[in-house]
């Protein structure tokens, strides 16, 4: 049963009735909803109503979400891929068993236009059987074949970029979801529509188009290696979505170039209309602490400044990624401006808790960039370096231990306006947690040493 149902959901096997589609999709939207209101119930103690859901994304993270476990959204951004394979192969079907174009499903991406998609094709009649292509491949298809397929995915591809980064200047869904799987869904289905390769071909080429999409990015100096190689292991993931879906299409419906053009439009659509500021709402808490064999006000003037520390040998630290230097203090309370000085520039902290020995609390005034890109040209400087990953503020907590040790806990809070932000917190809880630890363990050393000194 449970095998079958999979199947039904997961594969293009089987046609779908207009009765299948509305009972299948609202028991997955059912579904859905429970399982998301009980991870938000175990993450973030809150009771996510089915009201919820039609609030803006931007309000529910900053009330829903706030403060909530680390873990929470990005298993939230990860338990939505299924669902979401399942409407499209769902709305394909669909579409094809009321005698319309498989390009029509496409509009089951772009937001407001997806409700008007589900409600014609849940009233729709049935009107043909499933016309199946012969899967048999009448002669090897010659090399060229696959770089004409590659061509139309990179020419998307970058236009896309071009359209969510360079004119909408926005890092969301349009960009690192619909790109990547529009890039896939065009490459096979330009590959298979005059004859079907097979799966493991067609999967092939469409890596191929990924990965050359992000070297040409490299290489004409929009980006770096830094970037595109955290953006590519979800772009491979949605590639390959979008390229059985194109292949699906091709197998089904035959090669006809006019509603593919217009299905693909529906991509840069996405990108206009999709609703801006629904990221960068919610604050992400990274905390880490070490035991220091010092007192608490020893530790106490390493935190509130340290020396230079020696330069890491930390991969992604040495290949660019920001890491701390020193810190130096102007001042001393409330009001006094800490300067933690990392390898691209400062963070300016106006200090907001000074309590001797015991905490120290600041908000962030500015900061420079997360990253030196890793690239062949100087001053490469894509949008996102600028403000989509902000450190907000800041604390070190001071507890005494027995035997005159103590546990020093470092918190940074940070937002992230780039989507989906489960996929993008993960790096960024990673990375901060990674730079804690450095300063930490520096200001453990340079306690101890001088507990040490004073025996």
């Amino acid at each position: 049963m449970i095998t079958s149902l999979f199947r039904y959901w997961f594969t293009f096997a089987e046609r779908v009735t207009p009765r299948q589609y509305l009972t299948h999709g609202l028991a997955l939207m059912l579904t859905k909803y429970l399982s998301d209101a009980a991870l938000v119930r175990i993450g973030a103690d809150q009771w996510w109503s089915p009201i919820d859901y039609m609030r803006s994304v931007s309000t529910l993270q900053s009330s829903t979400l706030s403060g909530a476990a680390s873990w929470l959204m990005p298993a939230l951004a990860v338990w939505t891929l299924p669902f979401l394979w399942a409407g499209i192969t769902l709305t394909m079907r669909r579409a094809i068993d009321a005698g319309r174009s498989p390009w029509w499903s496409v509009g089951f991406f772009v937001p407001f236009v997806n409700y008007v998609t589900i409600a014609a094709l849940s009233t729709l009649p049935s009107r043909s059987d499933l016309v199946v292509r012969d899967r048999a491949l009448p002669e090897p298809p010659e090399q060229a074949k696959y770089l004409i397929a590659i061509l139309p995915g990179l020419v998307f591809g970058v236009l896309m970029l071009a359209l969510s980064v360079y004119q909408l200047r926005a890092y969301g869904a349009a960009l690192f979801f619909a790109t990547p799987f529009g890039v896939g869904a065009l490459t096979a289905f330009s590959l298979n529509r005059r004859y079907l390769v097979s799966g493991k071909q067609s999967r092939q080429v469409v890596l191929l188009t990924i990965t050359l999409l992000g070297a040409l990015l490299i290489l004409f100096g929009r980006e770096g290696a830094i970037c595109i190689a955290m953006a590519i292991p979800l772009a491979f993931v949605v590639a390959l979505m979008g390229g059985e879906f194109g292949r699906q299409i091709a197998a089904h419906a035959g090669g006809d170039l006019r509603p593919a053009t217009l299905g693909m439009l529906a991509f840069p659509l996405f990108a206009i209309v999709e609703p801006k500021g629904a990221s960068g709402a919610v604050l992400h808490e990274v905390r880490s602490s070490v035991e220091i064999a010092a007192s608490p006000m020893t530790v106490w003037s390493q935190v509130i400044a340290f020396p230079p520390m020696p330069e890491p040998t930390t991969w992604f630290f040495r290949l660019g990624v920001a890491y701390p230097k020193y810190a130096r203090i102007e001042g001393s309370g409330v009001g006094a401006i800490r300067y933690c000085v990392f390898s691209t520039g400062p963070f300016v902290e106006p200090i907001t808790v000074w309590e001797p020995g015991r905490r120290l609390s600041f908000d962030v005034a500015s900061s420079p960039v997360p990253l030196r890109e890793l690239t062949p040209f100087e001053d490469v400087m894509p949008p996102h370096l600028k403000g989509f990953l902000q450190s907000r503020r800041g604390e070190f907590r001071l507890v005494a231990l027995p035997d005159g040790r103590t546990r020093l806990e470092g918190s940074t809070w940070y937002s992230l306006a780039m989507g989906p932000e489960g996929y993008w917190q993960m790096y960024g809880d990673y990375l901060i947690h990674r730079i804690h630890v450095r300063v930490l363990e520096h200001i453990k050393l340079e306690s101890e040493r001088r507990t040490v000194a004073r025996l």
